[in-house]
């Protein structure tokens, strides 16, 4: 069953006005239950638009918006319910922090749901250790904290909702190779751990194709794709002229293609570039 699915989705900026422009543009898609979602495309593509009415932060112009079977904006007095199924974190989240301890800024989505001091006590604890902030870090308020711990902060206050669909954009943005790799990580393990969907808006194409079970493409508005991550990166040419990259190790595949050196595989992320290298020195061995 999909849990986010469109319509025709289309939203105007600025609709009637000199300044209209149309950011998202007679989109339609489906994204599964547990799925791995990243999301790309050039700036200005429409990819943060898209995202911002997963959770009905903004209202479509026209098309509809289904939230694990639900239609948004079609009854409001289920808007509420429906947002709380979709967690977003928005880019540098840290700046979003505003409680006295890091206790109070997790808490404060899980109270805005009603739940029992007891529940919202458990849901603390279980996020904290999730993202890997320890015990003693919860009375410290989050401005005592490095970047990289505040951001830890910032998104278990969402995961602490336990929404079924979780939307970061630009998750591991400004953070040291370190920081990023512990972020991204840890985003891999929660989804492994509660199976609920999670989406990753990024830059970076080597951050997507590591992590990515399909890849949704937005251009000018459009979407261009929502394929297999293997898939989309088979298309390099075709992203590149969108302007857009693809991961180092895809380009240094398709430049031994060109010199006559072919792989029957689509090569998008490092790991398995070694084992096809090793395959093909091993068969050269055994022909020796």
């Amino acid at each position: 069953m999909a849990v986010i699915k469109t319509e025709n989705l289309t939203y105007i900026y600025g609709e009637g006005t000199p300044f209209e422009k149309r950011a998202v543009d007679d989109v339609s898609l489906e994204i599964g239950e547990g799925e791995m979602i990243g999301v790309i495309g050039h700036t200005g593509s429409g990819k943060s638009t898209l995202i911002q009415h997963f959770n009905g932060l903004l209202k479509p112009s026209s098309g509809s918006v289904y939230i694990d079977g639900e239609k948004l904006w079609e009854d409001k007095a289920r808007l509420r319910a429906i947002r709380f199924k979709v967690g977003l974190v928005f880019q540098y989240p840290e700046y979003q922090l505003f409680e006295e301890t890091c206790y109070k800024d997790i808490a404060f989505g899980p109270k805005n749901m009603g739940l029992s001091d007891a529940e919202i006590d458990e849901r603390i604890k279980e996020t904290a250790k999730m993202v890997g902030l320890s015990p003693e870090l919860l009375d410290k308020s989050p401005f005592e904290l490095s970047g990289g711990q505040k951001r830890r902060v910032a998104i278990a206050g969402v995961m602490a909702m336990r929404p079924k669909v979780l939307i970061l954009d630009e998750p591991a943005s400004g953070l040291d190779p370190k920081g990023r790799e512990y972020i991204l990580g840890m985003l891999k393990d929660y989804h492994t751990a509660t199976k609920s969907t999670v989406m990753i808006v990024s830059h970076s194409m080597e951050d997507v194709a590591r992590y990515a079970d399909r890849i949704l493409v937005m251009n000018k508005a459009k979407l261009y794709c929502l394929e297999e991550t293997e898939k989309v990166f088979s298309r390099s040419e075709e992203l590149m002229s969108m302007g857009l990259s693809v991961p180092q190790i895809t380009r240094v595949f398709a430049r031994l293609k060109e010199m006559g050196i072919e792989f029957n595989k689509d090569v998008y992320t490092t790991p398995y570039a070694v084992k096809l290298l090793l395959e093909r020195l091993g068969q050269k061995e055994g022909l020796a």
